[in-house]
């Protein structure tokens, strides 16, 4: 029977466009994703653009433009980027679209019932030079728990979970005039009232990645406190509750709803009840982000949902990858110190991208980018190994056997390690462990390329035909079975070989037939120079 699998992916913030770091952070969810297509389950891949956040603000504001240009043009270059990227999303919206916005509105009216959300006037950061509350991100000082630069929402160094006024030192990022505290009405959830169920949710998680259980933990041992539900904003989704038309659904209660609502188009596109993906028993959750976002999906996210009351599912497994550096340096946008998607897939192979952020990727500590690394990755492993056994493979039967897949017997050792490759791979990537999947194919290829060279099919052409044709056979049944195995990893390369043996993705050992014709093939990948 198959599950019906959510892969929620983190949604960039709409005021920029996407780097490496990004895509460390995004790009395993894809893999979960192919995976369990492969195994034929029911999958509901969502992700989409964050257009209200205050960074699309700040950008509107440089530029003198409205926010809604900034984040239409960024959102239209990151759904083209992902697409050459090979991201599979079944939706990639926008929280300013009307699916999203409608949905938002009514959990929110929900919500407001609840025992755990109240009305209060409190204190907030306003500038009078500017004639404003300030949104969090537009407060800067130092973080009152580690001493370093922070904004109001969150301190990047230590990964603190702020409010404004908490911050030592603030200043307003807009005028640079110091901020005062101003009395004013927003509608508040006690997280606090929550501390048992969420930290019952993570205990009962063992799996969750090491980064996201630590966090975890700690904010709640620390004491959960209060959180603001709404904002004095120009932009996002105005509270639907009378009294505070005026104010804004503040965006961590907003965004993370976007995996819900997303989802729900995707079921609606397919006639798919929603209740069936959020509340059903056969289902399964993974979300799928860098570790500064542990929070919002391991306390916030199952916080909302549990004071909505309606039931939804409550995260299964927590995907959390450590960060990605730069050239030993941590990545700075402000600084210009990164390398941008746009301009790296417009140059680069996608699978040799795809390749080296998983090989190489941030999942159990900070993982460096260095060009000198990704052209060894590419010209060593990839070329050097996978490519190189599948074209000398497919060159020797063009040449030498008329481009037929010769009659043959497959080795038997190669088979049945294959066999147990689809059974391990495929633990580990629903596991959440992708690198070490991958570094287990790759060991397959070289025994696979030392198995060519040991029965050496140059020479038992002529001295022995009969061996020959059996490494040959071999040789097919091997690329045809890695070609599935590698497909989420590698999906252009694999689409390739699968178009060429005319084999479908199902996870399941495959057999080529004798006698089927090779059309003409390429090379894979090309090697890159210093």
């Amino acid at each position: 029977m198959s599950q019906k699998i959510l892969v929620g992916g983190a949604w960039p913030y709409a005021n920029g466009s996407l780097h490496i770091g990004h895509l460390a952070g995004l790009l395993p969810g894809d893999v979960i994703a192919r995976y369990h297509r492969a195994i034929l389950n029911e999958v509901y891949y969502v992700s989409g653009s964050d257009c209200h956040g205050t960074p699309v603000s700040i950008r509107a504001r440089e530029e003198g433009v409205a926010p809604e240009k900034i984040s239409d043009r960024y959102h239209e270059e990151f759904v083209e980027v992902f697409r050459k990227l090979g991201f599979s999303y079944d939706v990639y919206g926008k929280t300013s679209q009307e699916e999203h916005k409608e949905f938002v509105r009514n959990f929110h009216r929900k919500l407001y019932k609840s025992a755990y959300v109240y009305g209060k006037v409190s204190r907030k950061a306003f500038c009078r030079q500017c004639d404003q509350f300030l949104a969090d991100r537009f407060v800067e000082g130092l973080c009152p728990k580690c001493g370093e630069s922070a904004r109001g929402d969150q301190c990047e160094a230590c990964g603190a979970v702020l409010e404004p006024e908490l911050l030592k030192e603030p200043i307003c990022a807009i005028c640079g005039d110091r901020p005062i505290l101003q009395r004013t009405k927003h509608i508040y959830m006690a997280l606090g009232q929550l501390q048992k169920e969420l930290q019952e949710l993570v205990d009962t998680h063992p799996h969750w990645r090491k980064n996201a259980i630590a966090f975890t933990n700690r904010y709640i041992e620390e004491g959960l406190r209060e959180r603001a539900l709404t904002r004095d904003l120009d932009v996002g989704i105005a509270a639907p509750k009378e009294g505070y038309e005026d104010k804004k659904i503040y965006i961590w209660a907003e965004n993370v709803l976007g995996y819900l609502s997303m989802s729900k188009v995707a079921a609606r596109q397919r006639g798919v009840e929603f209740d069936e993906l959020w509340k059903g028993d056969n289902v399964r959750h993974y979300y799928v982000h860098a570790k500064d976002n542990i929070p919002f999906h391991t306390i916030i996210l199952p916080a909302l949902l549990l004071a909505e009351g309606s039931g939804y599912r409550l995260p299964d497994d927590i995907i959390s990858n450590e960060y990605q550096t730069l050239e030993g340096r941590k990545i700075s946008t402000s600084q210009n110190w990164a390398i941008w998607l746009k301009d790296m897939v417009d140059v680069y192979n996608p699978d040799a991208i795809r390749y080296f952020f998983l090989i190489n990727g941030p999942e159990k500590r900070d993982t460096d980018f260095s060009w000198n690394e990704f052209r060894k990755s590419n010209n060593g492993e990839l070329l050097g190994a996978y490519g190189n056994f599948v074209n000398r493979s497919l060159v020797f039967i063009h040449k030498y056997l008329d481009g037929k897949v010769p009659e043959g017997c497959m080795e038997i050792e190669l088979e049945a390690e294959i066999h147990t490759l689809y059974e391990s791979v495929g633990e580990l990537v629903a596991g959440g462990h992708l690198k070490d999947a991958l570094e287990k194919i790759f060991a397959f290829i070289r025994k696979a390329n030392k198995y060519f060279d040991t029965r050496a099919p140059w020479i038992t052409r002529t001295e022995d035909p009969n061996d020959c044709q059996n490494t040959l056979f071999t040789c097919v049944q091997v690329i045809a079975n890695l070609s599935v195995l590698l497909n989420p990893f590698l999906p252009f390369s694999s689409e390739k070989i699968q178009n060429w043996l005319q084999i479908g993705n199902i996870w399941e050992f495959i057999r080529i037939a004798s006698g089927f014709v090779l059309p003409q093939t390429e090379i894979l990948f090309e090697k890159l120079e210093p």
